[in-house]
């Protein structure tokens, strides 16, 4: 620009002393002068002429360019100009801004695919920025961790989200993957590793959901394990019940049998409880489908808080409800909801043991029902087990209450959780979809 500047001054500079001189020799009235200045104003001209046709158009033109290139304008080209340097010139400058948009199309093109292939994808992804805080999450990611919207997750570190998965991916490894399995009996794969961005790295999660997949083979693996058991052990003890009767039956009035008819009346008893006790197994493995109709919530936990009243009382543990105003409104099997109400209580008070509170609370928004309870409450260690099979911590217990409560909830299509909190309150939430 300043050079073409330059030429336009040294133009007007020229053609000024040129009019000077036409006007002297007009004054002086000499035609041999007149066609001298008329000779050099032609050459004059024609010097500027080939001046900016080879000098100050090319270096325009290239100064264009650069502006083409730091506005990043890829779509617009040169010109040419006539002379072959500055023509080849031009010509490499287009070729390179037609590659450079085609490029910038591909890369706008990937993103977007990746834009597409990330949201569609099942697995849940976390992208964080510099300061380990969320900077992008795709919809299965804000479905994991129990957002509705992906703006209430920007911006927060994993630590501060409600879900206790945050906190257990913060734990993997970079560059390595773990199982998780959480108090809400959901189960996940979550790796941890890293990516380039403008010279940085950037932590990614990939969050993998295994629930459906280790429920289904934990069921068929249980169902196949305890009908085999309940199999032989129900053909075994009915054969030995039968003689046992009928030994019972022959020693009854005989002198001295008393002792022996009592060990044999223990022993037949001690194989109808063994009975009793496969037979429980089994009804887990065949929890009917249920039949749905709409009931009121509150009305469905009034009724079982009344059933589980005379239980809790002897032990000297209220029950207090806080009940939504409005009814929830949802679509319930209740006579196996009341069977989940039931067990969920009985183990509330059974780790209150004795003198505590247990609250039962409805909500209409969401439609949820919890049950808090001020016993002694559940460490982390023994959160990574709760609704696995058979697991339990009562030195009797069976281990499957909470398989039997897990299965109802599954087919009712409730999201659930049971977990400690800081305000000494162990909490069993059931949120209807």
């Amino acid at each position: 620009m300043k050079l073409k500047g330059m030429f336009w001054i040294l133009t007007v500079l020229l053609l000024t002393v040129l009019v000077v001189l036409t006007y002297y020799v007009f004054q002086t009235s000499s035609i041999y002068l007149f066609f001298i200045v008329e000779g050099v104003l032609l050459l004059t001209i024609l010097y500027l002429f080939v001046f900016y046709r080879r000098i100050v158009k090319p270096l325009y033109i290239i100064g264009n360019g650069m502006e083409l290139l730091k506005e990043q304008d890829f779509s617009s080209r040169l010109g040419r100009v006539g002379q072959t340097e500055a023509d080849r010139v031009v010509d490499v400058f287009n070729k390179m801004m037609e590659q450079l948009k085609n490029e910038r199309l591909y890369l706008r093109e990937q993103n977007h695919f990746l834009d597409l292939l990330i949201n569609a994808s099942p697995l849940g992804v976390i992208i964080m920025d510099l300061d380990q805080k969320i900077r992008s999450v795709n919809s299965a990611g804000c479905q994991i961790l129990g957002v509705r919207h992906v703006d209430l997750l920007y911006g927060k570190e994993l630590t501060s989200l409600e879900s206790p998965l945050g906190r257990e991916l913060i734990d993997t490894p970079m560059y390595d993957s773990r199982t998780i399995r959480l108090s809400n009996a959901h189960i996940y794969k979550c790796t941890h590793s890293s990516f380039i961005d403008k010279g940085f790295h950037h932590d990614f999660y990939l969050v993998e959901s295994l629930t459906q997949e280790v429920f289904k083979a934990e069921k068929k693996a249980y169902e196949k394990v305890i009908r085999m058991i309940a199999h032989e052990v129900n053909n075994t003890t009915a054969g030995i019940t039968s003689t046992l009767d009928t030994l019972d039956e022959t020693f009854k009035g005989m002198e001295h049998m008393e002792e022996l008819s009592e060990v044999l009346r223990i022993s037949i008893e001690r194989c109808y409880s063994m009975s009793r006790f496969i037979t429980k197994f089994a009804d887990v493995v065949r929890i009917p489908e249920p039949e749905l109709r709409q009931v009121s919530l509150n009305t469905v936990v009034t009724s079982c808080k009344r059933f589980m009243e005379t239980i809790c009382q002897n032990r000297q543990i209220e029950i207090i409800p806080e009940l939504s105003e409005e009814s929830p409104t949802v679509f319930l099997d209740v006579s196996l909801f009341e069977q989940v109400l039931v067990n969920i209580i009985k183990n509330a008070a059974e780790s209150i043991d004795r003198d505590g509170k247990i609250y039962v609370r409805t909500t209409n928004h969401p439609i949820m029902l919890e049950i808090a309870d001020n016993g002694k409450g559940i460490d982390e260690e023994t959160e990574t087990k709760l609704f696995s099979p058979f697991f339990s911590t009562k030195p009797q217990g069976q281990g499957i209450g909470l398989i039997f409560i897990r299965e109802v909830l599954q087919k009712h299509h409730c999201s659930f959780s049971l977990r400690s909190y800081e305000d000494g309150l162990t909490k069993f939430r059931i949120v209807f979809e």
